[in-house]
């Protein structure tokens, strides 16, 4: 049986330096998406969609593993891309009013029948209404400035800085939406390990 390890394979999307910010060409890529609004910390929409879209991406595993291709990758790290409406008023502070897409990366062999046939199993098993609200489709995010943020999430604020000071000095401007990759298991590690990517598309 073949394996991937696809964060290897893309080791300069998903493993980038914590020292330094880097620009990268990212190319079209396939993701499982849902869309919602309001605080991570506290929406159940959120949660939800977190483990819809986990839920569907290991049927999908599963599924090119026992089927012919008899190939067997990682599924990928969660990914999020966040806004608001009024980005003047887009704060940490209150993130009642943010926007978001939560994501997951999908191999080349992974189509848009199999998605439908790995929702319908997850609608079977269980009860979860974000389930009815996932999408596949290609995210075109092209060049971007990225670093390696270790921390919590709260401390993310200076390296997000640093990004864009990093844009301007290069004479660039901020394009696209803020874009994060989760690497660690919130659950297992303890916050001053997490590793998550900071991206941020540019001109």
């Amino acid at each position: 049986m073949l394996k991937i390890d696809y964060k290897k394979e893309m080791k300069e999307l998903y493993q980038p330096s914590a020292k330094k910010v880097s620009i990268v060409s990212v190319p079209p890529m396939k993701f499982l998406k849902i869309d919602g609004r309001g605080d991570p910390n506290t929406s159940p929409d959120f949660a939800s969609a977190t483990e819809a879209l986990f839920s569907v991406a290991y049927t999908l595993k599963f599924m090119v593993r026992q089927g012919p291709l008899a190939l067997d990758y990682g599924v990928m790290p969660q990914e999020g891309l966040w806004w608001a409406e009024d980005m003047s008023k887009f704060s940490v502070d209150d993130k009642s009013a943010w926007l978001w897409t939560l994501m997951i990366m999908q191999p080349d062999c992974i189509n848009k029948q199999l998605v439908t046939q790995a929702i319908d199993v997850n609608i079977k098993k269980k009860e979860n209404p974000a389930l009815a609200k996932l999408r596949y489709e290609t995210y075109k995010e092209g060049k971007a400035a990225q670093i390696m943020h270790v921390g919590p999430f709260t401390t993310e604020g200076p390296t997000v800085a640093k990004v864009h000071e990093f844009i301007e000095a290069v004479g660039s401007k901020p394009t696209g939406l803020h874009h994060e990759i989760y690497l660690s298991d919130i659950r297992k590690a303890a916050p001053e390990n997490w590793k998550t990517v900071i991206r941020q598309p540019m001109s």
